[in-house]
């Protein structure tokens, strides 16, 4: 007999499942076993004096064992479980758990330590459920707009964007780098005439943060596309893309999120467009109606303050959870960010829930003013191969790069450890 997922398992049908043993009852005369899939719980009803052979192998059972049950479905309305419950023809023990090291309430750190039993909860297997949809939606709204899918090395010969915050191989006999985004071969695809192309890959970054939302190692989820007229165009394909993405996740988890996460991670369908306000007029605003204020030297762009009160902000103003940020300080962005005749970066962030998810930009495409710019950065010879691309002629193009962990992480209210399979960060190598 083939198994039967949970979810599937209809009143009336002889069964065959299999999974962890989440709750079990070993009474006198009758033992309640709970039965945990990836897709649901199902209660297993066995009646001792029917089945002694049966009520031997369940004395052997523990809390989170595996066991395989075959037997026949039955409706019973006094079951919680859906109103179903399995009479058991036969069980076998698949692997006998010992006691858990662990419990849901434990702490993060060793919660971490034992991160596959951590994950076993339907509250944790959501997150995964999830970031499966964000991503399957991303790629599908891409694909039926005719973006490729390409894959962009991760060791590399020199860093992404600077020197900083890198990881430094040994690569043979000499030195080598892991990536720290896609960017540089985004805009070579750009410059070899693919148009439009996107990747969701691991990025690498060497910063030596703890905070709730920085890792070492994330996965990234970033597009570059050609011929627009300026960076509004990447701020609109953005707003559509990810309007798309809440729709599809609030349709097919948004109950669920309400009831593992709370009422205050319902998931909220926003409309287009976003509301767009300048770096100046947010400090200006956040100041006059929150009483922040930060030195004049660091105005050129958003501290991690300033981005919670963002949030306010665009409630406030906009009814919006989000909020595009626009006239940065050129000194604050990357050197291949095209810019106005001020200087003005023609770049943005997108705040979401008070954190930046995006950074985005129309790109500079002429060779000449990209290499004043990486010049002017100290970054001329170490980008020489990427300034390379753009000698023999390159279409105006822009783009941007969304994290999914951290995407993940606001979405539940929960932080960049729980949010990753597994959190990489400067203190955690294993499991």
């Amino acid at each position: 007999m083939q198994r039967t997922q949970i979810a599937d398992v209809q009143p009336g049908s002889r069964v065959r499942i299999s999974g962890f043993v989440e709750n079990f009852r070993n009474k006198r005369t009758m033992a309640f076993i709970v039965i945990r899939d990836i897709t649901g719980k199902i209660q297993v009803t066995l009646v001792k004096e029917e089945h002694p052979d049966l009520a031997a192998v369940a004395d052997g059972i523990t809390l989170d064992s595996v066991v395989t049950v075959e037997g026949t479905a039955v409706a019973n309305d006094y079951v919680k479980l859906g109103g179903i419950e399995i009479l058991p023809e036969s069980i076998r023990i698949e692997s006998v758990a010992d006691a858990l090291p662990i419990k849901p309430d434990s702490a993060i750190d060793s919660r971490l330590d034992f991160r596959w039993i951590d994950l076993r909860t339907e509250k944790n297997a959501l997150i995964f459920k999830l970031q499966t949809e964000m991503a399957a939606a991303f790629r599908e709204y891409l694909l039926e707009r005719n973006f490729l899918e390409f894959h962009s090395p991760k060791i590399i010969g020199a860093a992404s964007e600077s020197g900083a915050d890198v990881f430094r191989l040994s690569y043979f006999d000499g030195d080598a780098y892991l990536a720290q985004s896609p960017q540089f071969y985004k805009q070579m695809a750009m410059a070899a005439g693919f148009e439009r192309v996107f990747e969701c890959a691991p990025v690498f970054r060497a910063e030596k943060s703890y905070t709730r939302k920085h890792a070492t190692e994330f996965t990234g989820f970033d597009l570059e596309f050609s011929y627009i007229d300026s960076y509004y165009d990447v701020m609109k394909f953005e707003e559509e893309m990810l309007t798309y993405m809440l729709g599809r996740v609030e349709k097919k988890f948004g109950d669920d999120i309400v009831r593992l996460y709370g009422e205050e991670y319902r998931v909220v369908v926003p409309t287009a467009p976003f509301p767009v306000m300048t770096v100046a007029d947010i400090y200006s605003e956040i100041e006059k109606r929150y009483g922040y204020t930060v030195p004049d030297s660091e105005k050129g762009d958003l501290t991690t303050d300033a981005e919670h009160y963002t949030f306010d902000l665009a409630r406030e103003l906009f009814g919006s959870e989000f909020m595009f940020v626009i006239g940065y300080d050129g000194a604050k962005r990357p050197f291949y960010h095209m810019r106005d005749e001020n200087g003005v970066p023609q770049g943005f962030d997108l705040i979401w829930r008070g954190t930046e998810i995006t950074s985005g930009s129309q790109r500079e495409h002429r060779y000449e003013q990209l290499c004043k710019n990486a010049k002017e950065k100290g970054l001329g010879e170490d980008v020489k191969f990427y300034t390379e691309f753009f000698r023999y002629g390159c279409p105006p193009h822009g783009g941007f790069g969304l994290g999914l962990d951290r995407l993940t992480m606001l979405f539940l209210g929960i932080s960049i450890k729980e949010a990753q399979f597994v959190f990489r960060g400067p203190d955690r190598l294993n499991p």
